[in-house]
Formats: structure tokens, C-alpha cells, sequence
């Protein structure tokens, strides 16, 4: 080996040297400082928040939660019986996107409209397997699952998720002015008998009940059942919101 050679070593390990006396302390202060492991740190912070927000963004629809004492209202427990002798509880519906409705089959005024309202958001959902509609009769001793039956084919109802359910009367009740904050009530001075909401309630895959909002920020918590899509605006000046429900089931169904 040459001198050349060997001084050219001895360089190198001279700024080596030079480089460890200088710039390693200052490191180490560094490290023990925190400064080195926060900026590390807050660029991870950056980057999952960044991504968290772009999927909550890309997951969640703009639909408000019904919220009572600031919880965002959840159906609660149910089990009954369908239009086929089945029992359905509010389990078999997570997972799905479903309309909640009270009604009854002797019903005069306007639980046709509103089932015919409800068969028209059927069929414009037909493809979809994770959409339905729970049915609950207010009149649980008249309306069996045989009566139920023909009722449904009487008016097209062909979703297999779209159950009309029976059961007993105490806990439909409770179901419709607790659960869902639905009115419904036996009243001998109107015609049927009966007066309950015309509303539908709209329910998330989680069980949440939802709305849009409206011009002032507001939940609109139902939705109104009782003006055909096609007639527009009532003799009222009350607008449809079929309309409406539509296009928010589109939204759940995506989330």
C-alpha cells in the first residue's frame, strides 16, 4: 500500500472525527428535546386526519341523525310477526336501508295512499337487496299474518323485505309514540276508529333514524305520506316529499 494511499485514510477518518465532535451532541440534544420525534409525529397526525376526514366525507351522507337529549335516536328493540308467519326483529333490518310506517288494513282514509306511496318507492328500489319497509299494524286482533297476506298482494308488495308486522297491541303502540315517535292512538270520534302519523320514518343500516335538513338547518325528522309524487303540491299548497324520500334513500344506500 502507498503513503498516498494511507494518507488519504487518515483524511478520512480526521472529518470523520471532526464531523462526530460537532454535529452528534447536537442531535442528541435534539432527540432529547423532543423536537425530532413531535415533528415525526405530527406528520402522522396530519396524514390520518387527512384520511379520516376524506372517508368520513366519502362514507357519510349530509343526512342529520334524529337526536333526543343530544343521542341520536336508535330504534329500539321489536320482534313480530310478518305477513308469512315469520318472526322479524329490528336485527333482521341491519344492514339494510328501510321505511317505517303504522297503518292498518280496514284503514279508509289514508293508509292507502300511503301504501300506494310506498309501493311506488318499492319499485324504484327493486334492484337493491339492502332496502326494505317495516309495517306495523295498529289493529294487531283483526290484521293476522293471513290478513296481512292478501293485503300485501292486494297492493303489489313484492320487496321480501317489506314485512308487515303484527303482534301485541301494547308493544305496537308503544313502538310507534316511543320507538319512533310516530302518533298513533285508538279515537272512536274518527272515521276507522284510529288516527295515527302519516309520516314515514327513514332508518340508516344502523338502526339510526334520519332526514335531511331543512332551509334553516333543522332536521325534518318524517317524511309525508300522504301526497302522491304525482300530484305535486296538495290544495293546501303542501308539497310531496316522495319526492324527497327517494332521493335520501339513494344516500343511505351508499353509505
Amino acid at each position: 500500500m502507498s503513503k498516498r494511499t494511507n494518507y488519504s485514510y487518515v483524511g478520512i477518518t480526521f472529518i470523520i472525527l471532526v464531523f462526530g465532535i460537532i454535529f452528534v451532541p447536537k442531535i442528541i440534544d435534539r432527540i432529547s428535546d423532543g423536537d425530532i420525534v413531535r415533528d415525526g409525529s405530527r406528520s402522522q397526525d396530519v396524514s390520518t386526519s387527512t384520511i379520516e376526514e376524506k372517508n368520513t366525507k366519502k362514507d357519510k351522507s349530509d343526512l342529520a341523525y334524529l337526536e333526543i337529549n343530544d343521542q341520536p335516536k336508535k330504534v329500539p328493540a321489536f320482534s313480530f310477526t310478518n305477513q308469512d308467519g315469520k318472526i322479524i326483529t329490528n336485527a333482521d333490518y341491519l344492514g339494510k336501508v328501510y321505511v317505517v310506517e303504522f297503518f292498518f288494513t280496514t284503514c279508509p282514509t289514508i293508509c292507502p295512499i300511503m301504501n300506494r306511496n310506498l309501493v311506488e318507492v318499492q319499485n324504484q328500489f327493486k334492484d337493491f337487496e339492502n332496502f326494505g319497509v317495516a309495517s306495523f299494524t295498529i289493529t294487531p286482533d283483526i290484521d293476522t299474518p293471513e290478513v296481512l297476506k292478501a293485503y300485501a298482494e292486494k297492493y303489489n308488495i313484492t320487496n321480501p323485505n317489506w314485512n308487515l308486522l303484527t303482534g301485541d297491541e301494547t308493544a305496537i303502540y308503544k313502538l310507534a309514540n316511543e320507538g319512533f315517535n310516530l302518533y298513533t292512538a285508538k279515537d272512536e270520534s274518527v272515521e276507522g276508529g284510529f288516527e295515527h302519523s302519516g309520516n314515514f320514518a327513514l332508518i340508516d343500516k344502523e338502526g339510526f333514524i334520519r332526514s335531511r335538513k331543512d332551509n334553516f338547518g333543522n332536521p325534518l325528522i318524517f317524511y309525508n305520506g300522504l301526497i302522491p309524487e304525482a300530484v305535486g303540491v296538495d290544495e293546501d299548497g303542501i308539497p310531496q316529499e316522495i319526492t324527497i324520500l327517494k332521493e335520501d334513500i339513494a344516500k343511505l344506500l351508499k353509505e
